[in-house]
């Protein structure tokens, strides 16, 4: 296959793009380097991807010219690029432009081609609001700007898909952790503090908040299993992530173990639209896609500590 992936620097998408580039696919990647957390850290993930065989381009989904940027003759676009998070430094401008207009730009770029590739939406567990345990077929209630946004540019995907313009699906991750999470993200922080004896930030309440905290393999695993599925996928939504929950109270314990450590904590206000609990309902994608994540967070926090140790 030919695939482009956007958000190719990013955390989920670059190990995307290197998985597909082992699987013998040709990959195209795109980034526009946003100053959204360490341009430093997203051109190591690019050295990686690059090493792996992915062909990558530097270019803004929100303002270039998609048709010429875009690699001809496609099979699939894998569309990760967004705005991330919960961030009190992001304006809903930031989140219009890079989750909706960004996305409704790549649409309209792929309904003029002649053999429109398959497009992968890949979505978050912030679309269905303070609570992530639904399923697929039930509402969403979303709680942040970004859910909002996410929640936006999935069904611009879905309407394509709907009026059979092109074909497609959408998937909604759950709490991904591992090796190159954003720093502005629970582990990296967490490492970062036990390593280098920093106060952690800890917002208040979180510590009890439940999460599907789900290594960055076992989604992508789901991720690329739509490769042949595409039959059974168009028009759909899939929930990836664990079952398994955990608080993030337990998520410090493990790391601090692994550290061997005590982290000191620094209380901060509660974020608004935060989510107190994400829980994956991942019948569907089992039954459809055979998805089965099975890593333990003693595993991925593992390797995710052993990947901050190298940077």
């Amino acid at each position: 296959m030919r695939i482009l992936v956007t958000g190719a620097a990013g955390f989920i998408g670059s190990h995307t793009a290197e998985r597909l580039a082992k699987l013998g696919h040709t990959v195209f990647g795109i980034d526009n380097f946003s100053v959204y957390y360490d341009i430093a850290l997203k051109l190591k993930n690019t050295e990686s991807i690059k090493k792996a065989g992915v062909t990558f381009i530097e270019g803004d989904l929100r303002v270039e010219h998609l048709k010429t940027l875009f690699p001809k003759n496609l099979d699939y676009i894998f569309h990760f690029a967004a705005h991330p998070g919960i961030s009190a430094t992001s304006s809903f401008d930031d989140y219009l432009s890079n989750n909706i207009l960004a996305t409704q730009r790549v649409m309209d770029a792929v309904e003029t081609l002649e053999n429109p590739p398959f497009i992968v939406n890949i979505a978050t567990s912030s679309i269905y609001g303070l609570e992530a345990t639904l399923t697929e077929d039930e509402a969403p209630l979303p709680a942040s700007w970004y859910g909002v946004t996410k929640l936006a540019a999935e069904q611009l995907v879905l309407a394509y898909a709907r009026r059979e313009i092109v074909k497609g699906c959408s998937l909604r991750l759950y709490s991904v952790y591992g090796p190159r999470e954003r720093p502005d993200k629970l582990y990296t922080r967490l490492i970062d503090c036990g390593l280098n004896n920093k106060p952690f930030p800890l917002f208040e309440g979180s510590e009890k908040h439940l999460r599907s905290f789900t290594y960055v393999q076992d989604i992508v695993d789901g991720i690329v299993s739509v490769i042949g599925k595409e039959k059974v996928t168009n028009g759909e939504i899939f929930n990836l992530g664990t079952e398994e929950e955990n608080t993030t109270a337990t998520g410090i314990e493990i790391v601090e173990k692994l550290l061997n450590t005590k982290i000191a904590v620094d209380k901060k206000p509660a974020r608004p639209g935060d989510q107190s609990r994400t829980k994956a309902n991942i019948d569907k994608a089992r039954k459809l896609l055979n998805y089965n994540p099975n890593t333990s967070m003693e595993e991925g926090l593992q390797a995710q500590i052993k990947w901050f140790e190298g940077l």
